[in-house]
């Protein structure tokens, strides 16, 4: 039973999207199994680049089926306009499956999610803005919005009103906002019933029937590991678990049955939004990574803070995750540098630290120990096996390798989907 987990190693936008559309003509289902339209993955196919956010990247492969789990949350109006906008360039979207389980972001999910933010100033999380994190309060208060509640009006009536017995309340008297009509956004959910009903389906029984039959199944996460809500940079994280236990829980599939956990690697480190970055550089390095890099969330829109490689989290993400393999990605976006710095631990109060450490405290004054590798100029986009790169480039890798704790089993040498050096087959 041929199922594997690919996720975030860092703090996403690691380039997962390739990875994953890499493997998918190899796969016969990819299953985005957490988070939702906060998530951003760019593919590029030939000269065509596509955004998604919350359509799996196995949507653009057309012998894979894409399923949005259970764990994942749904906003029905940009569902479609990404369904509609992949049609308009000829993607077939017919296969997707969506879990009946899976949660619904309500407008007044969103609207609670901005004026929350705002209210915060300058004590934000610095979230998206689309309703993720108030849907997932709402389900595990149990006052959710699921998508099977669009095929039966009086239960999801008496949904909508529960859940704004209390929003409307906050709204009003401490946001000095307008009530929002239940009526209202009932009548709005349900005009998306009928064009969601042929998606909708029992996507557990299907997935363990698949691995059952020996079909290969990709469970792609979201974000990335020091985003998860439990073993990421509390309460700079996402809602959900973009970790390997989240592809379990989030679709319905025994941790028995996962063979292989692939973490996304860039071959430096960014993040987006609040919270510690030790490595984080302010200066030229920084704004070259960034425009080499082309550094700027697909979802969010805004820059991303861009640093050098980062392996203590990279050790971290093997252990909590149980990785067996790396996919090393935009090892191309280093050419040019005659040095390029490694953070190998951290200093705290004076001392050597080795691992992430795990109080907030301490890793929020984490000073990066910096170890520094010789650089290369050649263009690496035209190689196809390790040997083709530069010797500093296999060093470097080697390097990555050695202190990740996980074995790199591929190279992303460009963006494009034919530029990626394959050392170890994943399937």
């Amino acid at each position: 039973m041929p199922a594997l987990v690919l996720l975030g190693a860092q703090w996403g936008d690691e380039g997962k999207g390739k990875a994953t559309d890499l493997l998918g003509g190899s796969v016969d289902y990819v299953v985005r199994y957490q988070g939702g339209n906060n998530a951003g993955h760019t593919v590029v196919v030939g000269d065509q680049k596509y955004a998604l956010h919350l359509l799996p990247s196995g949507i653009l492969t057309p012998e894979c089926t894409p399923v949005i789990g259970n764990g994942v949350v749904v906003d029905p109006s940009v569902l479609f306009s990404e369904l509609n906008g992949l049609n308009e360039r000829g993607v077939d979207t017919s296969k997707l499956l969506i879990s009946g389980n899976a949660h619904i972001i309500t407008p007044y999910n969103v609207t609670v999610d901005k004026v929350t933010e705002r209210f915060l100033g300058k004590r934000k999380i610095g979230t998206t803005g689309r309703g993720i994190g108030p849907t997932y309060a709402d389900k595990i208060n149990r006052v959710g919005i699921r998508i099977q509640d669009l095929y039966d009006e009086s239960i999801l009536t008496q949904k909508v009103e529960a859940a704004l017995d209390v929003k409307n309340q906050l709204l009003t008297k401490l946001y000095n906002r307008r009530a929002i009509e239940a009526g209202q956004v009932v009548e709005e959910l349900l005009t998306y019933a009928d064009r969601l009903k042929p998606y909708v389906a029992d996507t557990v029984l299907i997935l363990n029937q698949a691995l059952e039959q020996d079909k290969v199944v990709l469970f792609e996460g979201g974000q990335g590991t020091l985003l998860d809500i439990d073993h990421g940079t509390y309460p700079f994280v996402t809602s959900s678990n973009p970790t390997a236990g989240g592809a379990c829980t989030g679709a319905g599939v025994g941790p028995t049955k996962i063979s292989r956990v692939i973490g996304i690697l860039k071959a430096y480190t960014t993040r987006v939004g609040s919270g510690p970055f030790p490595t984080e550089l302010f200066d030229e390095d920084g704004d070259a990574l960034r425009r080499i890099g082309g550094e700027r969330g697909v979802t969010t829109g805004r820059d991303r803070r861009c640093g050098w490689f980062d392996a203590v989290i990279a050790r971290y993400a093997t252990r909590v995750n149980g990785l067996t393999d790396f996919f090393l990605t935009k090892l191309d976006v280093l050419t040019g540098w005659e040095e390029i710095p490694v953070c190998v631990a951290y200093e705290i109060d004076g001392k050597r630290v080795e691992e992430l450490p795990y109080s907030q405290t301490d890793f929020h004054h984490a000073k990066p120990v910096y170890e520094t590798l010789p650089g290369w100029s050649e263009d690496i986009t035209k190689a196809k096996t390790f040997a083709d790169l530069p010797k500093n480039a296999q060093a470097y890798v080697k390097a990555l390798e050695d202190m990740s704790g996980a074995p790199i089993s591929a190279i992303g040498v460009g963006p494009g989907r034919d530029e990626t050096i394959e050392i170890n087959s994943f399937i």
